[in-house]
């Protein structure tokens, strides 16, 4: 009787601990939406200044900062600051979404690598729209039909995404922000294992990043090249014994099983995306500035191009090479450089590369991109 009297008793204690508990984060959650709804009016008096200006709703530069600043204040704290990023970009979008709704183009259909790009930027209160190639996201946003458009550029596996890089060439649109995502490859099917899989379904760029597991896991299945991971995925939702490669949210979206993840054959899996918009960026600090450029046919020429940034002790963080498709041997360069095209040593360095190239064209300055892992 006595034990039972004790236990019981004990479990009221901690019952009422709990309750008292809960009450206080009941408390806690009615300041959080008071100040939430009070930054929601602050947003809306920046949204009718903007509006009166006819400014832009998007800044990444000053979004690159908010994000600073809340990663400051949260230092050496118990929450994440991965999940105080994901906090922090729905509240970003919601109040860009109140001044003004955003519309974004994408690589489609819904559920690509492209789209989960989007909506890691641009968080969930965006309109957004696919189309089918990435011609028809410059197009898009030259025509005024987007604001911005997601386009991918580089993969840390597979390289450059060279029609990106192709179509910045004769494009007026400008780099406005930089994505970094981590890229977790993973099989679906409705065949309920991986012995019943006859036909495999995938972006070229999703086959070359899961090579190694294809032959040792599906070595003789038939496989198809589609545009797009998300295309696959639904190819293979009619095509029995067949199976697609895609990320998960593909699977939710096109109502398959997952029945192998993480096939990727290099877990640290990376692809930079590159939004892109009709202004450029003001400076931040901590910015990245992309340019595209010919050199004349002399000896030296490349030598010559290095120098103009080294001279200034800019740091090129990139230099990748793609033939004019004009003339044999003919290379333009696509140049990333730490700084903004409005800092002195970069105006000085871009100055004197005019001088020693045939041509040279400023694809944007924006913002260092972080890492969706932080």
């Amino acid at each position: 009787m006595f034990l039972e009297y004790s236990n019981k008793n004990g479990f009221s204690m901690k019952n009422e601990k709990i309750k008292g508990l809960r009450k206080k984060i009941d408390t806690l959650d009615s300041s959080l939406i008071d100040i939430l709804n009070e930054r929601v009016k602050v947003a809306l008096e920046i949204g009718k200044e903007k509006t009166g200006d006819n400014l832009k709703v998007y800044h990444p530069e000053r979004e690159q900062e908010v994000y600073e600043k809340v990663f400051a204040l949260n230092e050496n704290r118990g929450f994440p600051d991965k999940a105080v990023k994901l906090i922090y970009n729905e509240i970003m979008s919601v109040s860009r979404e109140l001044q003004r709704p955003l519309n974004v183009s994408y690589l489609g259909p819904k559920a690509t690598y492209t789209h989960m790009a989007v909506l890691q930027n641009f968080g969930s209160f965006v309109n957004t729209y696919p189309v089918d190639s990435i011609s028809d996201i410059f197009k898009s946003v030259e025509s005024g039909k987007s604001d911005y458009g997601v386009v991918p550029v580089e993969n840390s596996t597979e390289g450059m995404v060279t029609h990106t890089l192709d179509k910045f060439l004769d494009s007026p649109v400008k780099i406005v922000s930089e994505i970094y995502m981590n890229i977790s490859h993973c099989l679906l099917s409705s065949c309920k294992d991986i012995e019943s899989v006859k036909k495999l379904y995938a972006h070229p760029q999703s086959i070359a990043q899961c090579r190694i597991w294809i032959e040792n896991n599906l070595r003789n299945v038939e496989i198809n090249e589609t545009s797009s991971n998300a295309k696959a995925a639904a190819v293979a939702v009619w095509d029995k014994f067949s199976a697609a490669i895609a990320g998960k949210i593909a699977a939710t979206v096109y109502e398959l099983d997952v029945i192998a993840s993480g096939i990727e054959d290099n877990p640290e899996n990376t692809t930079r995306f590159l939004v892109i918009g009709n202004e450029f960026c003001k400076p931040t600090g901590k910015d990245k500035t992309s340019i595209v450029c010919s050199v004349k046919d002399k000896s030296g020429a490349l030598h010559d191009l290095l120098s103009a940034f080294s001279r200034e002790g800019i740091n090129m963080t990139k230099i990748e090479s793609r033939p004019t498709k004009k003339k044999a041997w003919e290379y333009l360069f696509y140049i990333d450089v730490d700084g903004h095209k409005d800092n002195e040593k970069i105006k000085k360095a871009l100055t004197n590369l005019e001088h020693t190239t045939q041509f040279m064209k400023i694809l944007g300055s924006y913002p260092l991109g972080m890492r969706d892992d932080l």
